[in-house]
């Protein structure tokens, strides 16, 4: 067994494949994910899993370097908008329209869809690399 806390079999996978500049998405409930795209869901009822206790997790155990919102969650969602600045620190965000962000999440690895029902929800998690600490001289 894994020592993270993470334990979804499917998302550890996943997150194990991804390279450099890979995207996946947390979504809501509502978000349409493309059908070529693979889908994770966690959605049980209409909040659970809530959208940001399971980015939370995924921020443990990814690196990201930067992620990218819908501009329109400024207005419709700021707590939860404000929720993801603390929760990110320095990582970069990137703001596009609801209807780009639809396109971008077609080319992403996967989605995550979580059984959260407020607007806006939703975040694309750009993979960074971490070669940190480990010298192959």
């Amino acid at each position: 067994m894994r020592k993270g806390r993470l334990l979804n079999s499917e998302i550890v996978a996943t997150l194990a494949k991804l390279g450099h500049t890979d995207q996946i998405v947390v979504a809501d409930a509502g978000l349409p994910i493309p059908e070529k795209v693979k889908r994770i869901d966690l959605a049980l009822i209409k909040g659970v899993p809530g959208f940001l206790e399971t980015l939370e997790i995924l921020v443990q155990d990814m690196v990201i370097e930067k992620v990218i919102l819908a501009d329109e969650i400024k207005a419709s969602n700021k707590d939860v908008m404000d929720s993801i600045s603390e929760l990110l620190g320095e990582t970069p965000i990137e703001y596009v329209s609801h209807e780009s962000f639809k396109i971008l999440t077609e080319s992403s690895k996967a989605v995550i869809r979580t059984g959260e029902c407020t607007a806006y929800a939703n975040i694309i998690l750009q993979s960074g690399v971490d070669f940190g600490g480990d010298s192959h001289d």
